[in-house]
Order: C-alpha cells, then structure tokens, then sequence
C-alpha cells in the first residue's frame, strides 16, 4: 500500500514503536522528522525507497539511542547542510544507502557515520560518493562483516587499512575509479575473505597469490575489467575454497595452467578477454576425479590447438565458451556426451569437418558455431531439439539445402545460415518456427520465390529470447529477497528480534545471449535488453525470384528487411506502410517496379528509416533516401 505524507502522522503517535518501516511509499522532502524524532524507542527504521532528502533527514534521529538498523536506499541525496552538524547518540550495527538519486557531483558520505564504532554492514552502492576509498569506515569499526561500495566515483589508489579487520568477510569497490597495484597484504587485512570484487577499475599489476590461500569456504573472486598482467597464480588454482573466479578483460598472459581445471570447489571460470596462448590443458581424470565446473568462458583470447576430447569428464558443464581463438581440429563428438550444457559457443576459430549429428541433445539451447571451415550438410544434425533458441551457422562453408524439418526447432528464435552454399527453396516448414524474431539466409544460393507464411512471425518483444540461464552466487548468511509482506528477508528477521546478521553478496555470471546481425549495411552484435526487441529478416544475396509477397507488409513490428541483391519482380507492396517500427529496409538490386510513388515514401515519413531502394524500376532508379 502506498502512503501519502499527510497518512504518516497517524503512524507517528505511536511513542512505544521499536520498529518502523516506511519503505516502498510516496514520501518527500524531509518528511514528518518532528514526529519521526519522538519516536526515540526505534531500533529498526526502513525509508528505503522513497522520495526523502537524504542524508538530511537522519538528523531527526539523533537522540535515538536505541537505533540498530538504519536503511535509507533508493531516495533522494542531498548535500548536508555545512552549518548544522550533530553527533548521534546512536550506534548502527546495519546502514544501508543505495542508489539514491542525485544532481550533485561528489556528494559526500553522511557525516554521522563517522561517529559510529560498531557497524557490521555498511552498503554505499551505486550513489555518486568521490573523494578516497573510506577505509576509514573499516578501521572505526573493527567489527565490520560487509563492505559494499560498489558503483561510485572513488579514486586513488587501493590503501587498506593500518590494522587488520578480522571480520570482514565480503568487500564490494568494484565499478570506481581505483588505480594502482592490487596490496600484497591484502589477505592478512581481510584474513576471513569470502568475497572479494574490485571489478571496473583501472588497477594494474600482478594478482597476489596469496588469494589462493585464504581458508574460508565458497571464496568468489571478481577482478575483471581491469589492467592486470602476469598469468593465474599456481596457488590460486589450486585453491580448494574458490567457487567463482572471474578475471574477464585484463592483459593476463601465458599459459593456461592445468590444475585450475582441477579444482574441486570451482564452479565458474571466466577468462575470456585476456591474452592467453597455448594449447587448453588436457584434464587427466586420473589426478582429477571430481570436477564442479558448470561454466567455462575462455573466449578472446590467443589459444590453439585443438579442443581437449577429456572435455566430456567435466559431467556438470552448462556453458562452454571459447570463441574468438585459434582453435581448429574437428568439433570432439564427446561434447555430445555433456547432458547439462546448454550453452555452446564455439565461434570465431578455425573448427574443420561436418558438425557432429549428436548435436541434437534436449540441453543445448544457444549453439554458436559460426566463422569457422566446417563442411558438409545439415541433413543429420540439430532437427530432434525442442530447447533450441539459437542455431547460428553464419560463414562456414556447409552445402546442401535447408532441411524441412527445421520446423520442429520450436523454441528457435534466432537463426543464422548467412555466407553459406545452401542451395534450394525456403522451406515452407520454416514457417512453422512461431518465435522466430532474427532469420539471416543471405549470402547463399536459395532460389525459388519468398514463402508468404513467413508473415506469421509474430515478432514480439520476448526477454526470454535475449537471457541465458542466470545463476547467483551467494555468500554468507541471510539473502536479501522480498517476502509476502514486502520486506527483505534481512529486515523481516531483524524486526523478529535477530540481533546478529549478515547479507550476502550475489554477482550474476553476466552470461548474455549475443546475435551479429546486418542491418544499414553495418554488422552489430545484439546483446541483453536491445536484442529482446530486436527483430529482422536477411534474404539478400541469394537467387530468389518472383513477387514479394503482401502479406509481408503484415509485420509490422519488423525492423529491419532486407531483400536486395535478388531477382524480385513485380510491384513494391503498399502493405510495406504499415512497417511501424523499421528501421532500416532495403529492396536495391532487383528489377521491381514502384506502383505507387508514395507507398515507400510513407514508409520512410512514418518510420524514419534509412530506406534504401536501388535499380527499382527498368526507367529510372532510386539511389536511396533516409531520415
């Protein structure tokens, strides 16, 4: 239920309240603080979520001496008054301050918390805070368990604290403006890490191996997007508490070492965007019996060879990505034999030979196999899949026709043949694939006419198009995720008395689903939120000929088509105006003739598209038109 500031009077009369929480309401400016400052009994005080001026308002609670729990997320920040200044009576053991919105630069954090020597959780995540990292908060207070201060403008360089902080078992710096080496002492400072993620920074360097020696269990790892150099350290792959490591978009280099894939507790591997070379090290099932990898990313970077065959020993693998590499060889029928994966992303290598048959496992459901040699046809692969999203094929060097019983692909939504030597029709049974919103056929040798039922697609915006599975990995103790009554698990178990608590730090595995897709003549790659409402038919270059059917012009929410390159005939559909959403459309290089001389112009004047319509007519040509 939603509250209007005048309804928070009647609550305010209740001088005995030891529990508040106004989250999720419509209140503003410094809200009733004369009647929040009665109130004086509160240990809980929730106003996340509103529209309060914060931190102006956490001087109404200066003479709470009782108050634990303090929360004031998702609000307004304003700058403290520079002539009013207060020391609480107060000692917080939770504060939390989170995205709130702001028209300031740098607005500095809450004075108050400098006065408070007791805090357990601490989260200043995504404000616009600068100035130095406030370790200081760490060394007031030495019984600190998180440390979040993710998504800010802190700079300088990565100066911990003096004294170790026994405690803290999860700290969050990551998306600043940090710079310089990670310490070496990093371990002794944080001893009892659980989780540490200094992601989007500019820090540079050797990683510390002592990471790998830290004891506590379930240890998430988050260093990606930085500057750092040298390789893995030995001793953080042979780490047997590491569950998630995550060193995505560095300058590491060298070999991949073999024992990192060995590892009993790592579940999730992501090394792509770095400089790796070699050969992907052979797992020896003799030295490694249990493997707990479920994801492999090891794309962009300068591996070669040939994909390991023991890869089918990793029995628990849900996504393998290597794209981007210098791989070759034959694509290992043992990947057959991974019932988990749903996730196959071998593009961009030098992969040779027919693609496996077996490649129509129930599991897979993204399957990138494009800029590759691989040869032959497709008669025997894919068709007995119903969990196939994306079958993406594009520049290899495969022959034969479209099989017909693509259409039992149901749950494809993206597919991509282009720069092919498919030969044949369009199989009308494509017609069937309802979800289908990217179909990419150009660049090779398909002739006959354009089904008409391709008319049916509905192309709706779908997020389950554009994600892949998500997983959360968590760590610590209560997760923080709304119950019936609206509030967090963490401030539902604190308002029944829970003294001593502790919230977990969750980092998804950032996996999305990625299409490359022409469209103004531009290749793009569609990822996340853009490709759930991306949609477009690619047939040009091809030997297609006869009319364009009208009933093409029934999609509307298309937004690109391109046809072009073909040997259409007939008249321009005057369905095409009711394109409403396109984008980007061109007809160029056939011999069609404009009917109506205002049926594309209304296209163009409705959607302003970058509308290109060569060589339409045997009397004059267009050469294109844009808005």
């Amino acid at each position: 239920m939603l509250l209007k500031e005048h309804s928070l009077h009647v609550w305010l009369t209740l001088s005995s309240l030891h529990y508040l929480d106004l989250s999720g309401n419509q209140f503003v400016g410094k809200g009733a603080s004369t009647g929040l400052a009665n109130l004086t009994l509160l240990k809980f005080i929730s106003l996340s979520r509103n529209l309060f001026e914060v931190p102006s308002i956490f001087i109404s609670f200066a003479n709470h001496s009782h108050l634990k729990v303090l929360f004031g997320s998702q609000n307004k920040l304003v700058k403290e008054p520079t002539i009013q200044t207060w020391v609480p009576k107060f000692q917080l053991k939770a504060f939390r301050l989170s995205n709130c919105t702001t028209k300031e630069l740098h607005i500095e954090i809450p004075k108050f918390l400098y006065y408070q020597n007791d805090l357990s959780l601490v989260d200043l995540s995504y404000n616009n805070f600068g100035g130095k990292i406030p370790f200081w908060l760490l060394e007031n207070n030495t019984r600190m368990e998180e440390f979040l201060i993710r998504c800010n403008s802190f700079m300088g360089h990565l100066n911990l604290p003096s004294h170790p902080s026994p405690n803290t078992s999860i700290v969050d710096i990551s998306d600043n403006k940090v710079q310089g080496p990670i310490p070496a002492n990093i371990c002794s400072i944080f001893p009892q890490l659980s989780g540490l993620n200094l992601s989007g920074n500019f820090l540079q360097g050797n990683i510390p191996p002592c990471l790998g020696s830290l004891n506590t269990a379930d240890l998430l790892l988050d260093l990606s997007h930085n500057r750092l150099s040298g390789g893995v350290p030995e001793m953080l792959a042979q780490s047997d508490s590491l569950r998630f490591l995550r060193l995505s978009n560095n300058h590491l280099s060298g070999k991949i070492t073999p024992t990192i894939f060995c590892s009993s507790s790592l579940e999730m591997l992501y090394l792509d965007g770095n400089n790796f070379d070699g050969n992907i090290p052979s797992i020896d099932i003799s030295t490694c019996p249990l493997y707990s990898l479920t994801d492999m990313d090891l794309s962009d970077n300068n591996l070669s060879g040939e994909l390991p065959r023991c890869i089918w020993n990793v029995s628990n693998l849900n996504a393998l990505v290597v794209s981007n590499n210098q791989l070759k060889g034959l694509i290992p029928m043992e990947l057959c034999y991974l019932d988990s994966l749903y996730i196959l992303d071998l593009s961009k290598n030098n992969f040779s030979g027919p693609i496996p048959s077996c490649f129509d496992a129930q599991s897979i459901e993204h399957l990138h196999l494009s800029k590759n040699r691989l040869s032959g046809t497709l008669t025997n692969a894919f068709f007995y899949s119903s969990s196939l999203v994306t079958l993406d094929l594009s520049e290899n060097q495969l022959t034969g026709e479209i099989p017909y019983r693509i259409g039992t692909l149901s749950a494809l939504t993206f597919l991509l043949l282009k720069s092919n030597y498919f030969i044949g029709e369009i199989p009308i049974e494509i017609c069937k694939l309802y979800s289908l919103s990217i179909i990419d056929l150009s660049q090779n040798k398909l002739f006959g006419s354009i089904p008409s039922c391709l008319s049916h697609f509905t192309l709706e915006p779908n997020y389950e198009k554009s994600s892949t599975k998500t997983y959360e990995v968590s760590f610590g103790g209560i997760v923080e995720r709304p119950n019936y009554f609206g509030m967090t698990e963490l401030e539902w178990s604190t308002l029944r008395g829970v003294e001593s608590f502790y919230v977990t730090l969750a980092i998804e595995n950032k996996m999305q689903e990625k299409v490359d897709y022409t469209t103004k003549r531009v290749s793009y790659t569609y990822k996340g939120n853009i490709l759930e409402h991306m949609s477009g038919i690619d047939l040009s270059c091809n030997r297609l000929i006869g009319e364009i059917p009208t009933e093409i012009g029934n999609l509307s929410k298309i937004r690109s088509l391109n046809l072009s390159h073909n040997n259409l005939t007939g008249h321009i559909p005057s369905m095409f105006s009711k394109f409403k959403q396109i984008e980007s459309l061109d007809l160029s290089h056939n011999n069609l003739i404009k009917k109506n001389p205002y049926s594309i112009d209304r296209v163009v004047h409705l959607s302003s598209l970058q509308c290109v319509i060569q060589q339409l007519v045997r009397e004059y040509s267009v050469s294109g038109s844009s808005i």
